[in-house]
């Protein structure tokens, strides 16, 4: 138990005194984000800096042909697949499709737990963006996009990295999981907002990474933290029967859920298995 406070108590520290070590973006989509936000960037030159990333290249295509994009014709190249995706969402998506390389680790049981995480993050992601689908088919108007989402979901959870990481000096507490978990539980989300901040995202999205589990903080409107926490629900995340009935009624009165059982539904599931494989 001492082993356990003292790192509860290094990290309380070092998230006081701003000496956290975070996570930094990946280079290709840091070089993509810049190239997004220069005004004379054109579709070759950023399919150029995608394509220097195999992997960036191979989940921008897989994007391109899924069937969020609804399109029946598939594309073969980078260049095919920026035409069709736009340079106005290459800057979320591509960050998105970078993510996965940020949980890794040269330790075997750290890199267990990110598989884990990063695992249990793609579920919740493929609810989000299979729901922010059908949602945008019956509400053309509306300030919500698909890329946002992407985006949101996969880093609404990147504050367990650090911690993961800090573990790591404690061998020990691999020893207690729960404990682990309770550390994640009270800290990931304050963690997530350093981390989204020091990135350069949005205040958007540092508000996701920080409050999507707080549910004191329930928007009136219809909000990006609604699809995060329904997927959270889809996946069992929030355990309160009563704390998930209330949100998922809310859910179908926004217009997000025809139904409350809704994700139970074998077309749902089988569109959420059609977004997964977009990060497979």
């Amino acid at each position: 138990m001492a082993t356990e406070n003292a790192l509860y108590a290094i990290l309380m520290e070092k998230i006081k005194q701003d000496a956290l070590v975070l996570p930094t973006l990946p280079e290709v989509a840091l070089k993509v984000r810049k190239a997004a936000d220069d005004p004379d960037i054109n579709l070759n030159r950023m399919s150029d800096i995608i394509g220097q990333d195999p992997a960036l290249a191979l989940g921008m295509i897989k994007v391109a042909n899924s069937a969020l994009l609804g399109r029946s014709v598939k594309v073969e190249t980078v260049s095919q697949a920026v035409t069709r995706i736009g340079l106005r969402q290459i800057k979320s998506i591509s960050t998105a499709m970078a993510l996965e390389q940020v949980f890794v680790s040269e330790n075997e049981v750290v890199a267990a737990y990110m598989q884990k995480s990063w695992n249990k993050t793609i579920d919740i992601t493929s609810v989000a963006i299979s729901l922010m689908s059908l949602y945008l088919k019956d509400n053309k108007h509306t300030p919500l996009t698909l890329d946002t989402i992407t985006l949101a979901s996969l880093v609404h959870n990147i504050g367990v990295l650090p911690i993961l990481t800090e573990a790591e000096q404690h061998p020990d507490i691999f020893a207690n999981p729960a404990f682990l978990q309770q550390a994640i539980i009270k800290l990931s989300a304050r963690i997530g907002g350093s981390i989204t901040r020091a990135w350069g995202f949005s205040d958007e999205l540092t508000f996701l990474a920080e409050r999507w589990s707080d549910l004191t903080v329930l928007p009136k409107e219809i909000h990006y933290v609604d699809f995060i926490r329904a997927g959270a629900i889809c996946h069992n995340i929030f355990k309160n029967e009563s704390t998930k009935e209330v949100l998922l009624n809310s859910y179908v009165k926004k217009g997000i859920l025809p139904d409350v059982d809704f994700m139970q539904s074998d077309d749902f599931n089988a569109l959420c298995s059609d977004v997964k494989a977009m990060f497979s």
